[in-house]
């Protein structure tokens, strides 16, 4: 057991639950952040062997993320670690999307890691902790269909890489994690054209990595200080790499995997 206290948004399911899951069997106290409270609540009473305080959070309204780390305190006094996890995605061609959907994302994806850490990071610095970023191969490599998406992962990649170089001297561990295709309800929350909830995912889930698999990587790589972890093997570190060397070959490979999606928006 141990009294280190973690902060996860994006709890209530996919990666984000299963960190918490992950996190509580090593013994962490657990501040678990998202919009659905009482989601949050049912995994409480799953964990528990540690303390576990269910905030409900939007991440892209700032008052809710400096109330969640406002809680956190307030119960536990300090913060080691901070994951930045809550997202949203979406999937449209950028002529038909309206720009509210592709602001929401941003609000979500970019300003949502950024208030929480804003937040976070006095605590953080106080426990030489660890603040971890989620975004995926979409913050390496434009998706196609997914302008919104891919550009706030990249924002997100951006921001965390210059807080790293701000902090290096003060003990703070910055870590961007992308994984790859991961089974969770991101693709059936996605926004589409009007800024309604896709509701079904265009891709087969079982045959993605497991969240609890995603969870137990990252729970590693943060645990050993890792400074960015690319998750997946052909879907993350390969693509990312072919597409250093070899870009116009990924442009294709890209545009023809997701126009083979089912009612593809690609033309």
């Amino acid at each position: 057991m141990t009294d280190k206290v973690v902060v996860i948004t994006g709890a209530s399911s996919g990666i984000g639950k299963a960190l918490a899951e992950k996190y509580a069997a090593e013994g962490f106290n657990l501040v678990l952040a998202a919009r659905r409270l009482e989601r949050l609540e049912a995994l409480k009473e799953k964990l528990s062997n540690v303390e576990v305080l269910p905030v409900k959070t939007d991440v892209s309204n700032e008052e809710d993320c400096k109330h969640l780390i406002d809680k956190t305190i307030e119960r536990f006094g300090k913060i080691n670690i901070l994951i930045n996890n809550a997202g949203i995605s979406m999937r449209a061609l950028l002529e038909d999307v309206e720009t509210e959907v592709l602001r929401k994302v941003m609000d979500v994806n970019y300003w949502g890691t950024v208030y929480c850490t804003k937040y976070a990071l006095p605590y953080l610095l106080e426990q030489k902790g660890s603040v971890a970023g989620v975004i995926s191969t979409g913050g390496y490599i434009g998706l196609p269909g997914r302008t919104g998406y891919s550009s706030s992962k990249f924002a997100v990649r951006g921001f965390l890489d210059t807080l790293r170089v701000e902090y290096l001297r003060a003990g703070l561990h910055v870590l961007v994690v992308a994984p790859g295709f991961t089974a969770s309800e991101i693709r059936e929350t996605a926004l589409v054209a009007d800024g309604s909830q896709q509701g079904k995912t265009p891709r087969n889930e079982n045959k993605m990595m497991s969240a609890e698999r995603c969870a137990s990587i990252m729970y590693r790589a943060i645990k050993n200080r890792r400074r960015k972890m690319i998750v997946s093997f052909w879907d993350g570190k390969v693509i990312v790499l072919v597409a250093k060397l070899w870009a116009w070959i990924v442009d294709q490979i890209l545009y023809a995997v997701f126009k083979n999606e089912p009612d593809s928006p690609l033309k």
